[in-house]
């Protein structure tokens, strides 16, 4: 359908374009999956692995809309917050699962495009709805298993400075310190391979249909 490849345009400029998020492109993102969300809805919409991926991601976008919804509120109706450093943490996590998701599912949709237009009949078994759903399951669980590093290394950091100097807390601290500092340079490194990645496969696709 015409509309879900718009939504996927908007998406690929948003996280894969774009060097950082606005509030434009939040808002405009937000909007596209949510109608996104409401047209999958159809039963004109077959049920295919490409669908399954769009869908994937147009549920990542609830993670902004949690991040959100909560920094308005808080700030419309002045709520206090217990532990702020914790708060504003978990926010910022939330929106960086969402930037890692939705990268890793883009790039999943251009892998299965480029799949498509070279290798249609062998690689039919691959692109099932069922690997889909695998794909999108497996993306989900790492991402979360990221966020929860870097929130107990945010929470850790917070109160490392009530934590006595020798004890065991110190040692998760190091720990989860190193592991949240080498995850994110990973993801830092692995975000700029995806990008790099995205546009090789589109600019072969695109002279493979214009040779056509």
């Amino acid at each position: 359908m015409k509309d879900l490849r718009r939504y996927l345009v908007l998406k690929y400029i948003q996280y894969l374009v774009l060097s950082s998020s606005n509030t434009i492109s939040t808002f405009l993102g937000l909007l596209g999956s949510l109608y996104t969300i409401i047209i999958l809805q159809s039963a004109k919409v077959s049920s295919k692995s490409t669908v399954v991926l769009i869908s994937s991601l147009a549920k990542a976008d609830i993670l902004v809309s949690v991040s959100v919804a909560s920094e308005m509120v808080v700030w419309t109706f002045d709520v206090s917050i217990s532990s702020t450093a914790f708060t504003s943490a978990l926010l910022q996590n939330l929106l960086t699962a969402n930037t890692h998701i939705s990268c890793l599912l883009l790039s999943c949709v251009a892998f299965e495009a480029y799949l498509i237009t070279f290798f249609t009949t062998e690689s039919r078994h691959l692109r099932t709805v069922k690997n889909a759903r695998l794909t999108s399951r497996i993306i989900w669980i790492l991402v979360t298993a990221e966020c929860a590093l870097f929130q107990m290394d945010d929470l850790l950091k917070a109160s490392s400075t009530s934590a006595p100097t020798r004890s065991p807390w110190i040692l998760l601290f190091h720990f989860s310190s190193t592991a949240a500092a080498l995850l994110r340079s990973l993801s830092y490194f692995l975000g700029i391979l995806l990008r790099i990645v995205n546009v090789y496969i589109y600019y072969k696709i695109f002279f493979s249909m214009s040779n056509r």
